[in-house]
């Protein structure tokens, strides 16, 4: 493919080539009808003469040597700066004796130009990964939100007017703690992401019982499988509902390989991490909400949005656009 700026396409090359080598053009003819200089047309015609038909594709204009370019011993000092102390480059290059520029630039090409690609434990570079179909594998986890009293809480309304809320509701519902607070209670939302495609569904439960996330991912799964998905792997965190032996089983009943993150390691289950803190500011905070179902009713439309509609950064489109055109999908 010839880039933006080229006066000349391969076949308009091959063209130009064979009228001057084959036809017998003159060379200052044939350059002024297509429109290039002469040096150009006899660049094309000695190619044409030597290679033939394949010498007209496009070729790298990348340099045979690069007298200039940073000798590997500084780039392994700058990468290992950057790893190890989490140096910038106006610092590396101090130490060094290496202009910044040349830092930046080693930085960007090895990809560690920013310390968000970096992982805080090891200082290696972040690894991210990605299953290649949809089902390979999906996560699951569970997040808590505090449940909004009657007349809204405290993040719209402020502390004073929440605690007045919180007080009423508890009045009606007849909730206290034993010291006479008001209990609103707190909601688990039991989140499933499937790797691939981001495809997301939740579900707001009483619990995080093991028996309430093997019904979730029981449904989950009959959700996917009506949208062509088969689930092959579930991963999750080392939550005791996840190490039971009921979840075991359920996952073998349902033909799923159970895994489980690293201890300590949040960072191994970092997608469905990253879509609690989306269902936070898209959902759960988004707006001022008058009471906890209100706030539950909206979680449908939200979650069509988030699926259908919503353009997931990491992927470039809705979610719901990596499970079309699958196999069968639309028979």
């Amino acid at each position: 493919m010839s880039h933006a700026n080229a006066a000349l396409t391969p076949r308009a090359r091959l063209r130009l080539a064979r009228l001057i080598v084959d036809e017998r053009w003159p060379v200052a003819v044939a350059a002024n009808m297509f429109m290039v200089s002469p040096v150009t047309a006899r660049k094309w015609a000695s190619r044409y003469r030597t290679e033939g038909p394949a010498g007209m594709a496009d070729r790298s204009s990348r340099p045979h040597r690069l007298p200039s370019k940073t000798p590997p011993e500084i780039v392994k000092r700058i990468v290992r700066a950057r790893w190890r102390r989490r140096l910038g480059p106006v610092q590396i290059g101090g130490e060094l004796g290496t202009p910044a520029s040349t830092v930046h630039a080693v930085l960007v090409r090895c990809r560690i130009n920013r310390l968000s690609r970096i992982d805080r434990v090891t200082g290696e570079p972040i690894r991210r990964y990605e299953h290649d179909h949809p089902g390979s594998m999906i996560h699951v986890d569970v997040t808590k939100f505090g449940n909004i009293p009657d007349g809204g809480g405290w993040r719209y309304l402020g502390r004073d007017a929440a605690k007045q809320n919180r007080s009423a509701t508890a009045r009606r519902t007849g909730e206290w703690t034993d010291d006479y607070h008001p209990r609103i209670g707190r909601s688990f939302l039991h989140t499933v992401i499937d790797d691939y495609s981001r495809v997301a569904y939740v579900e707001i439960c009483a619990d995080e019982k093991a028996v309430t996330a093997i019904a979730v991912l029981q449904r989950a799964v009959a959700w996917f499988a009506d949208r062509g998905v088969t689930v092959e792997r579930v991963l999750s965190d080392n939550g005791s509902a996840y190490r039971s032996f009921a979840w075991r089983d359920a996952c073998a009943e349902l033909r799923i390989t159970p895994k489980r993150t690293r201890p300590y390691r949040p960072q191994t289950n970092g997608k469905i991490e990253r879509f609690h803190r989306t269902l936070a500011d898209g959902w759960a905070y988004a707006r001022f909400y008058g009471s906890e179902s209100e706030r539950r009713d909206a979680l449908p439309r939200w979650l069509h949005f988030y699926n259908q509609h919503r353009r997931h950064s990491a992927i470039g489109a809705p979610p719901i656009s990596r499970l079309n055109n699958l196999p069968g999908h639309h028979t």
